[in-house]
């Protein structure tokens, strides 16, 4: 199956049949999350991947009880950074000199760059900034989940601050920003398991500048 068709299979699953998305598979699409692009390359949040019963059964009333929660094999969580500190850009910069084996201080410039950034924002500016890095992260989970052949339902629709408070995502400096059940259709009970996909047509969506 090639990307074309791999992004014509998918949907947002409704609903999920309980069963469990092999390990390899989970990491690839993981691995795919840590791949994806962001701003400067920083990504300022932090996944988290939830497969035991009894804290997605903790989570479900926070997602207005939508079953896919449950019945997925997987809940990934998408947290963005609440506060983005100097700590967090100087360990980044160190990282990147250290992975491409070059002196730090020759990413001094790049360093203050980051920093003025994020200084001149104020902090709901950051974390909205933040939250648009995980957007970009979320699409390249959901294409990577459809070459994998699982299926992945994003949700926006739950509640963040309980969330936050069932995982602890305060004290972690983090806020839940979207949500990502990995699983399986259950095609009996899903009632958009076989309905024709509906996008705008190419001609109304794509402009041309020749």
């Amino acid at each position: 199956m090639n990307l074309i068709e791999a992004l014509n299979w998918r949907y947002a699953a409704k609903r999920m049949n309980g069963k469990k998305v092999p390990k390899d598979k989970v990491e690839r699409i993981l691995d795919a999350i840590r791949l994806s692009a962001s701003s400067m390359g920083l990504q300022p949040y932090t996944i988290l991947n939830i497969e035991d019963k009894e804290l997605k059964e903790k989570l479900r009333p926070a997602a207005f009880n939508q079953p896919q929660v449950v019945e997925g094999s997987n809940l990934i969580v998408f947290a963005a950074w609440s506060h983005v500190s100097r700590k967090q850009i100087d360990e980044y910069i160190t990282h990147m000199a250290h992975v491409r084996e070059i002196p730090v201080k020759s990413l001094e410039d790049f360093r203050n760059t980051i920093i003025k950034m994020i200084e001149n924002n104020s902090e709901e500016e950051n974390f909205e900034w933040a939250a648009r890095q995980i957007y970009l992260a979320l699409g390249t989970a959901l294409t990577a989940a459809a070459v994998e052949k699982v299926d992945a339902t994003p949700m926006e629709g739950f509640k963040p601050a309980e969330v936050d408070r069932i995982l602890g995502l305060e004290e972690m400096g983090l806020k839940s920003v979207s949500l990502l059940a990995l699983g399986y259709r259950d095609a009996e009970n899903d009632f958009l398991a076989n309905a024709r996909k509906v996008r705008r047509d190419k001609e109304k969506l794509i402009i041309h500048l020749n």
